[in-house]
């Protein structure tokens, strides 16, 4: 089986958004940042699955980020599954395979991806244990960062581990955060629903754009300064998408329709920044 050519079919089955500039990207590098993305959609998905309980949920990421710490000479695929695969029936395909993907990232630069994905796995278990309580700022913060903006500084760590190009990781952050926020206001109504609210206490939908606008900026900055090349080509498709979604949710409608989606998406790849 070709590992990166079916990390691929479920990257496109769980994400279309990030599958069109992660398949764009050179071999090596599309490797490194499908195993990257995979391994955090694994987890994810743990996150917030709708009948696992938050003990369970704790204790599964936990258990993911003790088999990644685990992992100093690589791993076999049994070896990660070690502690949860009571649970596969109840698990999406993308968190059960999460050995693959961690073993799908070239091998010099594989161990910070398993360091990243341990991390975010024993923050959410923090959050899960705690039911997402988001007070204050401060607190939202801390979530967006445990969860988004730890990604973008491990995009810097690998754009400069393909071709050396570096970037102002403040800004790095807030790519992150930027695009963490608008997913907040995309699903917030549904995750209150199930019992989660990520807006601090006394905040509207007016707050959370504004942080989210403010977050975007700093995308914005962070994208712009990257030279023409796979790092701004992976960028700038999800950040207009963002830009683009809250655009539209400032105006009473509940999401980018699909055609618009694609609009964007063509006008991106064909070379308009």
């Amino acid at each position: 089986m070709n590992v990166c050519k079916d990390a691929l079919e479920i990257l496109k089955e769980t994400s279309r958004t990030f599958y069109i500039p992660i398949n764009r990207l050179p071999l090596r590098l599309k490797e490194a940042v499908a195993s990257a993305y995979l391994c955090m959609r694994a987890i994810d998905e743990i996150e917030d699955h709708p009948k696992l309980d938050n003990f369970t949920k704790a204790k599964l990421l936990r258990t993911i980020s003790t088999n990644l710490q685990a992992a100093v000479d690589g791993f076999t695929l049994d070896q990660m599954f070690l502690g949860f695969s009571s649970y596969d029936s109840q698990l999406a395909e993308v968190t059960i395979r999460v050995g693959e993907w961690a073993k799908l990232a070239p091998e010099t630069i594989a161990p910070r991806i398993w360091d990243a994905t341990a991390a975010m796995a024993d923050r959410m278990a923090y959050w899960a244990e705690h039911n997402w309580e988001i007070d204050t700022e401060a607190d939202l913060d801390r979530y967006t960062f445990g969860v988004a903006g730890a990604v973008g500084l491990l995009l810097s760590d690998l754009w400069a581990w393909y071709d050396d190009t570096q970037t102002n990781r403040l800004h790095a952050i807030g790519f992150g955060r930027g695009l963490q926020a608008v997913n907040i206001l995309r699903n917030y109504k549904e995750d209150r629903v199930r019992g989660v609210d990520f807006f601090p206490n006394g905040w509207t939908e007016d707050d959370m754009q504004a942080y989210a606008r403010r977050n975007l900026a700093l995308a914005d900055a962070y994208t712009k300064a990257l030279p023409n090349g796979p790092a701004l080509g992976f960028c700038q498709i999800p950040l207009t998408l963002a830009h683009a979604t809250l655009d539209v949710l400032d105006n009473g409608q509940e999401k980018l329709t699909r055609s618009a989606v694609v609009a964007l998406i063509e006008r991106v790849t064909n070379g308009k920044r």
